[in-house]
């Protein structure tokens, strides 16, 4: 959710729509020490083989400071900072900023006030946070992309494929497009309607699956309503297809929350796999939150890719890597992790001591 709002706030907080809105920032409750405090974003990504550093500090409000850092070596070099508001812009390395300090409204980051305005280095970034992908666990917009992509022959065989990895059942997958028309708005002025005639309506899959005599010969095809008749599961698979796709075709990047919720832990690895694989020829990254200790494996990982978060008992959570702590070469991680070796398991209490008696109110 914090990656997401980094994405959105980057690429819409120049838009005049924003001028009175509020940054929908959220700071940490739990904690007077954070009471009336900015919220702190920081990113580190490469484009176009440059390493880049952006990162913003904001309330409700305001942005109380923002920064971009460049590197092609192993030194940094400043493009600009903000310090409240006062902004400061290299005039050797990001001289697309000049003149347009004053145009940034408090409430707006000048990153993407400056590639509104057409500068090369801030349109390059905001490109690549254009690209950055979210799979979220409990809102679903991947199967929509998912099923308008199926349009194109190439990317509906690769999804096929994927089905068929994955053991399926499926035969085949027929997309279903609906598309305004004027029907869908009989009281409209004729402007906004025509702008949004044509657009897709709703979008449904139907999978195909063979049927079975007594003695297990097919005999026709059958289709079941994706919505309807498939597992949460198979939709969940489906749905993450088409982005994973995506991904890999365009070396982007893909966050994925609880990558295995609903999913068996197999498909997870091979999910995982492909980007480990010769198939990722582009660079893809995935990035992913999990609970499943199957995954916790030196076979897919090295010890800096895997990251644990730890909530202490004041209710804050911490972030930190495997390769911040001393394990043997032939650790089993995912068995130490259980065992709480590397910290960032939950204290769980004695269930049998929870009380299961109702007693009626009086």
């Amino acid at each position: 959710m914090a990656m997401n709002f980094m994405r959105m706030f980057v690429l819409t907080s120049s838009r005049e729509t924003q001028v009175e809105e509020e940054i929908q920032v959220e700071p940490f409750r739990l904690s007077t020490q954070c009471d009336g405090k900015p919220s702190h974003f920081e990113i580190v990504f490469f484009q176009d083989k440059t390493k880049f550093r952006y990162g913003f500090e904001a309330d409700n409000r305001h942005i109380h400071s923002e920064w971009l850092f460049s590197s092609s070596s192993n030194r940094e070099a400043e493009l600009f900072t903000r310090i409240e508001g006062k902004i400061e812009s290299n005039p050797d390395r990001f001289k697309e900023g000049k003149g347009i300090e004053a145009k940034t409204r408090p409430n707006a980051l000048f990153l993407s006030v400056v590639a509104q305005f057409n500068g090369e280095i801030a349109t390059t970034i905001l490109k690549w946070f254009h690209n950055f992908g979210f799979i979220s666990a409990i809102r679903n917009p991947a199967l929509r992309f998912t099923i308008e992509r199926l349009s194109n022959p190439l990317f509906a065989a690769r999804v096929l494929e994927m089905s068929r990895f994955a053991d399926l059942g499926i035969e085949s997958l027929v997309p279903k497009l609906l598309y305004f028309t004027d029907a869908d708005f009989p009281n409209i002025p004729e402007a906004a309607r025509k702008n949004m005639l044509g657009r897709i309506k709703n979008a449904e899959l139907k999978a195909i699956h063979q049927k079975f005599d007594s003695d297990n010969h097919p005999v026709n095809s059958i289709e079941f309503d994706l919505e309807k008749n498939e597992s949460e599961g198979t939709k969940k698979y489906l749905a993450m297809s088409g982005p994973l796709i995506d991904a890999l075709e365009g070396g982007k990047v893909l966050a994925v929350d609880e990558l295995d919720a609903r999913m068996h832990p197999l498909l997870s690895r091979g999910v995982v796999s492909l980007f480990n694989s010769t198939k990722n020829n582009k660079m893809a990254q995935l990035i992913f939150a999990t609970h499943d200790t199957n995954l916790l494996s030196r076979v897919f990982f090295r010890r800096d890719q895997i990251w644990f978060t730890e909530k202490d008992s004041f209710g804050a959570t911490s972030l930190y890597s495997l390769s911040e702590i001393k394990v043997r070469k032939d650790a089993s991680f995912g068995k130490d992790y259980i065992l709480g070796k590397y910290g960032a398991v939950p204290f769980i209490g004695d269930f049998n001591a929870i009380s299961c008696d109702v007693k009626p109110v009086e």
